[in-house]
Order: structure tokens, then C-alpha cells, then sequence
């Protein structure tokens, strides 16, 4: 979302013109004045472009027996890939081969036991000397294997790939795309220092684009689909599906990982789809449309988002209630950004502070549906949660939502003060902002025992890998939407204030900002890796936020402007039929 504020050059005070009060002989006396009406103010409306989706998704009805029938028939397969996953008259090799195509098909949850014991074995017994003699798709793959499920295996792998003399890439490496390809993917599982990785993604993408045109089928796609969005910076549930449509010669080596594919597949579709009925029809029954016309009208959009930090049916809850929220920040943010005058900002933030209903009557009146709402949701919240000890989740997230309700404020001030800030100040501030504490704390709630409050104890330290997160949710939405904030009279975005900061170009300013977000990224590679600091569940959602930030950010504004990535995204996962099971 884009989160900076606007400021008085486009119109927050109107400014009115002095009117002589008397006759200007000054002779005659003065006539009564007629009373005038108090002038609506001139307000920063940026005109968003209305939903693709309109209410196309509360009309999906739910048939119970069909779910029930898919739950069923997941058990089967589910326990027979079990079964390939601790036989162990597999090799090394091909055991490897299959871990990795189960965790591409985001089935990798399903067996979170099993596969660590399997890859601890296996990594206990890894010889360095043994990967002399392995091809570059192998070791890539097996690279990628470890790296995604925490375990440290040496980049130093590759280093025979080089040639010794030159320092570069070998021409064998360049003649083998599906190496390439995968060396590629692996290449953005890299840690600071690991320079042999930075150099094989320059390497690769360019050699990859190179040779992309003379390539035909599913080699074609594999290469076209991860140049335009790695593996690693996807969202897993579209990657999942992306990857059983193009890479069917390395799925169809088990019939049972297939037929379960397909069964998790429509499982979790007709799941999602009465996820998102119930949101949209929150939305439509809580009358936003009518109350706050001017706002972005982003349901499946936000609920995808949410879908991108975790996916499992039993965080069905949790999507729901983090939906819910988010749409609340959308409200607040486009208030703040694209309605609201400075005084009108600071009643809301005061009243979001105060957080009870007697400050609604302190409210301008088209604020007042939105903030009763808000207070009623929260106040359910706390009553569901408070049955099981978890309300402590609930002020966490209501916190977290008053604390970025102030940040908004600082970046209005500064804007109706005409006031830049340096850029430690707009960081400092604008990680508040990014919406990400408030998101990442919303998605807690409803995750269970795991998201207790030793996990929120842990979040509240900062840690690394989620300072990383927050930065990659800034800034690669300033990157993005600087320009567009700029065309309405915006100013405050970390671009601008990197340029005034350092007194540097524009191009410059964006160089720096996508290296400090290409860090950022290594920081979150090195934090999911064992020995973790909390639990994997834990870390798997700060993980995903940054991933959907690159879907969402990554190209253009993709959630003021849904029309491109987000509306594809939800084509596929919510429109277009899931796999047929009748090959099954």
C-alpha cells in the first residue's frame, strides 16, 4: 500500500480570500451581512480506480459434502508420499530430488517431521569432495532443498563452475539451461559474503535473457516464469500452482505426489473461495462503499495478500480476522492520504488513540460508520479470545494499528508543514507506516498456541530478520509509487528524502534504495536458517510479507493498480478451475 501523506500544496486548507467587511467610502453604513455557507473544504482526492471485481465473489456458495469428499480423498496419497519421503531405499539423490518437488507444491507443511529428520540425516553425511562429480542441476537443486528448509550447505558447491583462470562462469555452465535456470533460483537464497552467488545471479539472468527467445515449451515457460519472479520471491501458493503446470516431467516421477497435488489443490480452493465470500460480504454488509466512497476498493486483493503469509487450511481463522484488519488500515490510509484536511487527521488519530466510543462524537460525520466499526470488531475480538487466554494477541494488534495511526499523522504534519524529512527521520517513521507491525501482529491472532506470548515477547525485541522485512516493505513500495505520489503534490517518500538526504540523482537514490533492499533480503535468508530463534511458523509469515511485497511492488503499484499481477493472481487461484482429478 502506498502509505505516504499529502501535504498543503494540493489544496489540505483552502485558502479564502479577505473580504472587505465595509463600505469602502466609508461613508454610508453598513448593510447586514447575509450569512454564508461554511465552504466544503478542498480535498486531496487521488480518484483511485474502482474494483475489477466489483461483488463477483459473494455469489460463490459453498457445498460442504464436495469439501468434505476432497478431505477424503487427500489421505491416501498424502500417507503414500509420506511413505516415499522415510523410505530408505531411496538414495540420497533422488530423495533429495522428491523433498524439493513437495516442497515446490507447497506440501512441505503436510510433513514438517519427516522431511527435517530425512534432511538432517542426509546433510550429517554430506562430503563437500562428493559434489566434484555432480552435474550443475543437481547440486542447484539440492542447494536449494537445504537452504529452503534452514540447513546451511556451503555456496563454495559451486565454485568448480568457475573457470580458475578468468574468475568467470564456464562455457559448459552457459550450454546447460536448465542448470542455469536453477542455479538462478538458487542464487536469491544467498548470505553476506557469499560473492560466488552474487556473481552467478548477474550471471545467470543475463545469460537466461539471452537465450529466452530460442527456447520452445516447458523449458520456455520454466525460464519466462522465474526471470519474471524467482521462485524464492513468489507467493507460494501461485508459485505451487505455477510449478505443477510447467515443470510436469519433474512431478509426474510419483503418481502419488501428483494425485495429492491435484486433491490439495481443489481443496484448498473451494476453502479460499468461502474465505473470501465471507470478507466480501463483511465489506458489502459494513457499507464502506457507500460511507468512505473514496477509498481503494481492494477486497480480493487484501485477502490474497493475507492468503500470501500463510496458506494452510487451519489458519482459515487467522486469514480471515488479518483480512479484516488490513481492511481497516486501507480506510484509515486513504483517509488520511486522499480525503481527510490536517485538522480532520488529528481528531482521528486522537480518537483511534482514545480507542472508546465517546470520542466518535469529536469525528467528522463520514468518519464516524468507519470508527464505530472498528471499535465493535476489536471489542468482538477480545471477547472470542479472552475464552482461551489469547486477548493479549488482540491489544497487540490494537496497538500496533493506534501506533501507525500516529506515524500517519507525523508524515501529515510534515506534509502541511511543507517539511521533508531527513531520511533516518522518514525511516524511523516510515517502517511504522509500511503497515507491517500491524499486519504481521493482526496475522498472530487467529494462528493459535504456537503465536503465544513468548512468540509476541519476540517481535517486540525486533529481531534482524523482521527489521529486514519492515525495510523491504518501505522501500520497495517507495520505489514503486514515488512517482504517481508526486504527479498528486506528494513529497515525503523514502526517495525524496534519500535525494535531499545525500544530495544525490534520482537514479542514484533508487540504485541505493533497491541495494539496501537486495541486503535486507540476505538478512531474511540468514534468519531462516538453523539454529532459528523461534519457530519456523513463526518465521514463515515475516518470510511471506516480504515476498508479497515483491509481488505486489515489484513491477509497478499493484495495489492501487490491480489490473496486471494481483488480477492474474486471482484469476488462477480463485477463478480458474483447480487441476482435474480425473487422470487421477
Amino acid at each position: 500500500m502506498a502509505l505516504v501523506r499529502n501535504n498543503s500544496i494540493n489544496g489540505r486548507e483552502p485558502v479564502l480570500s479577505p473580504r472587505s467587511l465595509t463600505s469602502p467610502r466609508g461613508l454610508t453604513s453598513p448593510r447586514p451581512l447575509a450569512v454564508q455557507p461554511t465552504p466544503e473544504p478542498v480535498r486531496p482526492l487521488a480518484n483511485f480506480p474502482p474494483s475489477i471485481w466489483a461483488n463477483r465473489f459473494i455469489s460463490f456458495s459453498l457445498d460442504n459434502s464436495e469439501l468434505e469428499a476432497y478431505a477424503n480423498a487427500h489421505e491416501e496419497p498424502k500417507e503414500s508420499v509420506r511413505s516415499l519421503i522415510t523410505d530408505t531405499t531411496i538414495d540420497a539423490s533422488a530423495k533429495l530430488k522428491l523433498i524439493y518437488s513437495v516442497h515446490r507444491l507447497g506440501l512441505s507443511y503436510l510433513y514438517p517431521e519427516e522431511i527435517d529428520a530425512e534432511l538432517d540425516q542426509l546433510f550429517k553425511k554430506i562430503d563437500l569432495h562428493h559434489y566434484e562429480q555432480v552435474d550443475l542441476y543437481t547440486i542447484s537443486v539440492q542447494f536449494q532443498v537445504f537452504r529452503h528448509h534452514g540447513y546451511k550447505l556451503s555456496s563454495d558447491i559451486f565454485k568448480k563452475f568457475k573457470d580458475t583462470t578468468t574468475g568467470t562462469f564456464t562455457d559448459e555452465v552457459t550450454k546447460d539451461v536448465k542448470g542455469m535456470l536453477s542455479l538462478y533460483e538458487s542464487a536469491h537464497l544467498r548470505l553476506h559474503g557469499e560473492e560466488i552467488l552474487d556473481e552467478a545471479l548477474v550471471f545467470t539472468e543475463a545469460q537466461l535473457k539471452k537465450i529466452v527467445s530460442t527456447l520452445e515449451g516447458d523449458l520456455a515457460n520454466q525460464v519466462n516464469q522465474v526471470l519474471k519472479r524467482p521462485f524464492h520471491t513468489g507467493m507460494p501458493m501461485v508459485e505451487a500452482r505455477l510449478y505443477f503446470n510447467t515443470h510436469e516431467e519433474d512431478v509426474s516421477c510419483y503418481e502419488s505426489i501428483v494425485k495429492l497435488a491435484k486433491v490439495h489443490f481443489n481443496y484448498l480452493q473451494l476453502q479460499q473461495k468461502e474465505e473470501l465470500r465471507i470478507v466480501s460480504q463483511w465489506w458489502k454488509d459494513m457499507e464502506f462503499q457507500t460511507s468512505v466512497p473514496y477509498i481503494r476498493d481492494r477486497v480480493p486483493e487484501i485477502y490474497l495478500w493475507i492468503l500470501g503469509l500463510y496458506f494452510e487450511p487451519y489458519y482459515s481463522r487467522a486469514r480471515i480476522i488479518a483480512t479484516k484488519i488490513t481492511l481497516f488500515l486501507v480506510v484509515l490510509d486513504d483517509t488520511y492520504d486522499a480525503y481527510a484536511t490536517i485538522d480532520e487527521i488529528r481528531a482521528i488519530t486522537d480518537a483511534i488513540n482514545r480507542w472508546e466510543m465517546s470520542a466518535i462524537d469529536l469525528l467528522p460525520e463520514y468518519i464516524k460508520p468507519f470508527y464505530r466499526i472498528l471499535l465493535n470488531e476489536y471489542d468482538d475480538l477480545e471477547k472470542e479470545y479472552s475464552k482461551d487466554g489469547r486477548a493479549f494477541s488482540v491489544h497487540a494488534s490494537k496497538q500496533a494499528f493506534q501506533e501507525i495511526a500516529r506515524g500517519y499523522l507525523e508524515e501529515a504534519e510534515w506534509l502541511h508543514n511543507g517539511y521533508v524529512a531527513t531520511f533516518p527521520e522518514y525511516m524511523k517513521n516510515g517502517l511504522i507506516t509500511s503497515a507491517y507491525n500491524v499486519i504481521s501482529k493482526s496475522a498472530l491472532v487467529g494462528m493459535g498456541a504456537i503465536a503465544d506470548e513468548e512468540a509476541l515477547a519476540w517481535y517486540e525485541t525486533h529481531p534482524k530478520i523482521l527489521k529486514a522485512s519492515e525495510l523491504i516493505s518501505r522501500l520497495q513500495d517507495d520505489v514503486m509509487t514515488f512517482q504517481f505520489e508526486r504527479k498528486r503534490g506528494q513529497s515525503a517518500t523514502g526517495v525524496d528524502a534519500y535525494i535531499k538526504e545525500y544530495n544525490v540523482s534520482e537514479e542514484v537514490a533508487i540504485k541505493d534504495l533497491m541495494k539496501m533492499i537486495e541486503n535486507a533480503w540476505k538478512d531474511i535468508n540468514e534468519g531462516c536458517l538453523k539454529p532459528t530463534e523461534v519457530s519456523v511458523a513463526l518465521l514463515t509469515p515475516i518470510l511471506n510479507l516480504a515476498r508479497m511485497i515483491d509481488v505486489v511492488y515489484k513491477f509497478d503499484d499493484g495495489f492501487t493498480f490491480p489490473g496486471k499481477t494481483l488480477k492474474d493472481y486471482i484469476t488462477l487461484l480463485f477463478v480458474t478451475p483447480a487441476p482435474s482429478l480425473e487422470s487421477c
